[in-house]
């Protein structure tokens, strides 16, 4: 079946606007489901793409904005979880629900994000309920075309990673770091983005899951160190033990903001990095962090000033309304 119209859930995040350019420019009708529309006005002038609102936690919204689709790509998850927002209701229960509503609909291809070394097993609650999604959605393998992708730590512009070690580096004069020796695997959003476009209309990737990861493995110290080198601002990094790494954990889960739970340590305690390569039916070959870290790190840099100059003008146009 030619597919012609995506819907995507959560595409007005950091990963899901990558995905939505690559959609849009692919020539692909998206359909990008939010739940308050000026989030996602980046993307309402691109001319494939139409914003809806919606609560994807409501069924009937969520069946009357998939409706005409014929393929939905699932991006929505959380890393940390309250009483109101928890991880078993993203990760495990919504999967489930679209599931649903694909096989009500008749829509057979769908695509989902989980996450590497999800498992029943695991050791954070957070990879315990990707593997119950995962699990939801192998209960519908016979009616749906799925493709899950297992993605390591996601780096660029406006991750939510590389870029709080820049900001702890630029004011902070010591670097006290939870779990130093743990492993990633960082892949650029652009490329984890072109994964998920590739897959769309590939049989081959149907009913398979992929892991995805960077060429290059890196411990937690040497990113935060990587990041001092581009930013030419060295600190102290003290390493922190697995009892002070809970501790501190337990402290930033008092921040009205939340940068880090004991859930996340807990994650951390396995290597967040692939078995084997980006899969060849894929036709990506994953981009070095280097090639990209220091063109949006460095505020000095053709790019840097270009966006710095759009972030004023957005505050400067935001103080006259």
């Amino acid at each position: 079946m030619t597919i012609k119209s995506v819907c995507v859930l959560g595409g007005a995040g950091f990963v899901g606007s990558s995905i939505v350019g690559k959609l849009d420019a692919a020539g692909y009708q998206v359909k990008v489901l939010s739940r308050r529309r000026e989030s996602s006005k980046h993307l309402i002038l691109l001319p494939n793409v139409q914003v809806v609102e919606c609560d994807v936690m409501n069924n009937q919204s969520l069946k009357q904005a998939l409706t005409g689709a014929d393929a939905v790509i699932n991006l929505i998850g959380i890393l940390h979880e309250n009483r109101l927002n928890t991880f078993e209701a993203n990760h495990h229960q919504l999967p489930r629900r679209v599931a649903q509503l694909c096989e009500n609909l008749d829509i057979q291809r769908f695509i989902h994000m989980s996450a590497l070394q999800a498992s029943t097993h695991a050791p954070s609650q957070y990879l315990i309920s990707k593997a119950k999604g995962e699990a939801a959605l192998k209960d519908f393998s016979k009616k749906l075309d799925v493709t899950i992708f297992r993605p390591s730590v996601i780096f660029g512009r406006n991750d939510r990673f590389l870029n709080l070690f820049a900001t702890l580096v630029k004011y902070l004069p010591v670097i006290a770091l939870a779990k130093p020796d743990a492993k990633f695997q960082p892949i650029w959003v652009e490329d984890a983005a072109s994964c998920f476009v590739n897959a769309l209309e590939n049989t081959d990737t149907y009913d398979k899951t992929y892991e995805l990861g960077g060429p290059n493995v890196y411990t937690m110290r040497e990113l935060v160190q990587k990041v001092m080198d581009i930013l030419g601002k060295q600190r102290p990094i003290i390493g922190l033990n697995d009892r002070l790494s809970m501790a501190q954990a337990f402290a930033l889960e008092l921040l009205p903001i939340k940068l880090m739970t004991r859930d996340n340590v807990k994650s951390m305690s396995l290597d967040n990095v692939t078995h084997q390569p980006i899969a060849s039916e894929l036709a990506v070959i994953p981009t070095p962090i280097d090639a990209v870290l220091p063109e949006y790190l460095i505020n000095d840099t053709p790019r840097g000033a270009y966006d710095g100059f759009r972030s004023a003008a957005g505050r400067a146009i935001n103080a006259r309304r």
